[in-house]
């Protein structure tokens, strides 16, 4: 193929995870020739194929097992000899991220996009270079590209992944047998979240978190009472631990921390290590194409997804912030429909969160300390699950349900929930939110009875004083 031979579609998104597939399909919706590039053998990228759904599969799965040990009996059915098959649990996750990938490359095929299976390299130009897995290249010049390469787990040097034993997020979805002690090494979402089913499903399980907290930088109240939880449920959590070291023997890794002033090794037969993640930049030379980065190494992006090269945008967890899959959905849409010329553009202060823990943990907005720091009048309204009619049903009544309040205004600054189904829960308060709506109008809303989010509507009225079963 020479120079001058090549494609010259609307748009192409370099990258099919959940911010590329999404901004795929929203071009083509608005009636862009469309094609997205993504080397993986499946779409979907790190969320569907080895993060949100094969996580929340293996969470979903272990929290019936836990519950069936735990709770059986006091509902009323004995179940007697309740064993783990750890290779159909698996089989399972496979095949709900088969069903999800599948869905996606149906999508594509009803929109008429183009999956160009390969790896893309930007050049200066606004040109893609696409290499296919046989090797042969093909050539685009599209009118307009989107970013959308995601990003990869942070590595300690002194533990490096193999996946055997040192396990990033794509190992420690595919544990061949439960550990007999995992170390996790980040007390954040992915280390709480797979911990969290390996302990279920029988292993001892550490969690050490360099911050003097885990959750770092969430509300404090929700995380002592996370704390308090997992802790109760059999997590060995170490918080304000430094890693000072590491190594792999064998079966066999050592982890020495420095903590409280003394120095201490931890021995487990798998480590964990979700330190966080950093942008993928493969196939992006910054440098060359004078694209502008971030100090983290993050494409810099104005509200429209723009970079500053012509007709080139970003999206997702390459441009940094919170590494949300939902997120960059949204983002994906706004970079389509800037290039549609649609007056829109992007925020991120309703953006809501969840930690798919048990029970679950969901805020949107600012925390209490962060309203706090700023100087601006406050109110506060708690509701706890423990006065909620359904939630003593599910005999689920760990938690509560929070909300802070401008006190001149009663607009809600940030919600925040820790109790069963709270990443459901969470989804009317954003509403809210997003029309600046207050915490009297939560209040005032009939929800219905027995219901989970009647302690959302209780919390509401507690910000004046109103609460009514407590």
């Amino acid at each position: 193929m020479t120079n001058e031979s090549f494609l010259t579609p609307d748009v192409l998104i370099i990258g099919g995870g959940p911010g590329g597939y999404v901004a795929a399909i929203r071009s083509a919706q608005l009636g862009f020739s469309t094609v997205c590039v993504e080397g993986d053998k499946t779409l979907g990228g790190t969320c569907v194929n080895v993060g949100c759904i094969p996580s929340k599969a293996l969470l979903q799965s272990s929290e019936h097992l836990e519950f069936t040990r735990l709770h059986a009996e006091e509902h009323g059915f004995s179940v007697g000899g309740v064993t783990l098959n750890l290779a159909q649990m698996m089989k399972r996750k496979d095949e709900v991220v088969g069903a999800n990938t599948k869905g996606v490359e149906f999508l594509f095929k009803k929109n008429k996009i183009t999956w160009a299976k390969g790896w893309g390299s930007l050049e200066a130009g606004n040109t893609v270079h696409v290499t296919a897995g046989d090797g042969s290249p093909v050539i685009y010049k599209p009118k307009n590209i989107i970013i959308a390469t995601g990003s990869v787990p942070t590595e300690l040097p002194f533990l490096k992944f193999d996946e055997e034993r040192i396990l990033s997020n794509v190992g420690a979805l595919k544990i061949p047998e439960v550990p007999k002690h995992l170390i996790v090494i980040g007390g954040g979402v992915i280390g709480l979240e797979l911990g969290s089913v390996w302990r279920r499903l029988g292993a001892k399980v550490t969690v050490i978190e360099g911050a003097p907290t885990i959750l770092p930088g969430n509300d404090e109240e929700i995380i002592k009472e996370a704390d308090k939880i997992f802790r109760k449920q059999g997590l060995e959590i170490i918080a304000g631990a430094k890693v000072i070291g590491g190594r792999r023997n064998g079966d066999l890794v050592t982890v020495t921390i420095e903590h409280e002033g003394a120095q201490k090794t931890i021995e487990g037969d798998y480590a964990l290590v979700s330190i966080g993640r950093k942008p993928a930049m493969a196939g992006i030379n910054a440098a060359a194409l004078g694209l502008k980065l971030g100090s983290r190494g993050e494409i810099q992006v104005n509200d429209e997804m723009r970079t500053n090269l012509p007709n080139v945008f970003a999206i997702g967890d390459v441009v940094g912030g919170k590494l949300l899959a939902h997120k960059a959905e949204e983002e994906g849409v706004i970079a389509a429909e800037v290039i549609a010329g649609k007056p829109v553009h992007m925020h991120y202060h309703n953006m809501p969160a969840i930690v798919y823990t048990w029970p679950e943990i969901a805020t949107a907005g600012l925390a209490e300390h962060e309203v706090k720091a700023s100087g601006r009048g406050y109110k506060v309204g708690k509701f706890p699950f423990s006065a909620n009619g359904r939630a003593r049903t599910m005999a689920e009544t760990s938690g509560f349900v929070k909300f802070v309040s401008d006190a001149q205004t009663d607009e809600i600054l940030g919600c925040h929930i820790i109790g069963a189904n709270a990443s459901d829960l969470l989804t009317e308060v954003v509403l809210a939110m997003e029309f600046r709506g207050t915490s009297e109008d939560i209040g005032m809303t009939v929800h219905s009875h027995p219901t989970l989010s009647e302690a959302v509507k209780e919390a509401a009225l507690a910000v004046a004083g109103h609460a009514i079963h407590i």
